[in-house]
C-alpha cells in the first residue's frame, strides 16, 4: 500500500556564524540560506535525510492549504524581486494564487522547479517571539527540530 506524501514547510531559525560546512552544504541544497527562510518541499526519503542532518537550524512540519496560500500571497516573490501576482499566476496556467496553493498542497508541481519564482520565502521573525529557546528541540521545550502541524501557527506569525 503507498503512504500519500505529504507538504512540508521548512524554516531556518538559526543563524549564519558557526555553521558546520557539510551543514551549510545541506541548508544551501534546500535554499536556506539566512535566519527566518522557509521553503515548501515534499516527504521524500531524501529531504527526510537533509532536514535530520541540519535539525538544530531548522524547523519544519506538514503545512495546511491555508498556509501554503498564507505564503504565497505574502511572501511569494519573483525573481527580480517583484510580488508573486495574479497575472504571473495565470500565466503559468493556473487561475489563481489559490489554486496554484493547492497544486503545492498536493504535491502536482514542486514550488521551487516553479520558473521564474524565487524558491524560498523570506519571512519576518516571529510576532512574541519564538516560544522557546532556539537551541533546543521542540519535544525538549524549544524551537528546533520537527512540529507537525503546530508550523502553520509559526507560519501565521512570521508571515
Amino acid at each position: 500500500m503507498k503512504e500519500k506524501r505529504k507538504c512540508l514547510a521548512v524554516i531556518r531559525v538559526r543563524g549564519l556564524s558557526g555553521v558546520f560546512r557539510e551543514i551549510d552544504e545541506t541548508l544551501q541544497m534546500l535554499h536556506l540560506t539566512r535566519n527566518c527562510h522557509a521553503t515548501l518541499i515534499d516527504d521524500r526519503p531524501s529531504y527526510l535525510g537533509m532536514l535530520r542532518k541540519a535539525k538544530d537550524y531548522l524547523v519544519w512540519g506538514e503545512v495546511s492549504r491555508e498556509g501554503v496560500a498564507l505564503l504565497l500571497r505574502k511572501r511569494g516573490k519573483l525573481v527580480g524581486n517583484k510580488k508573486l501576482t495574479e497575472q504571473y499566476v495565470q500565466g503559468i496556467g493556473y487561475e489563481s494564487i489559490d489554486d496554484l496553493a493547492e497544486a503545492i498542497y498536493a504535491l502536482k508541481v514542486e514550488y521551487s522547479s516553479l520558473s521564474g519564482v524565487k524558491p524560498l520565502f523570506r519571512l519576518h521573525p516571529p510576532k512574541k517571539g519564538f516560544k522557546g529557546k532556539v537551541k533546543k528541540s521542540y519535544a525538549a521545550g524549544g524551537v528546533t527540530g520537527y512540529r507537525g502541524e503546530v508550523i502553520n501557527d509559526l507560519i501565521k506569525r512570521m508571515a
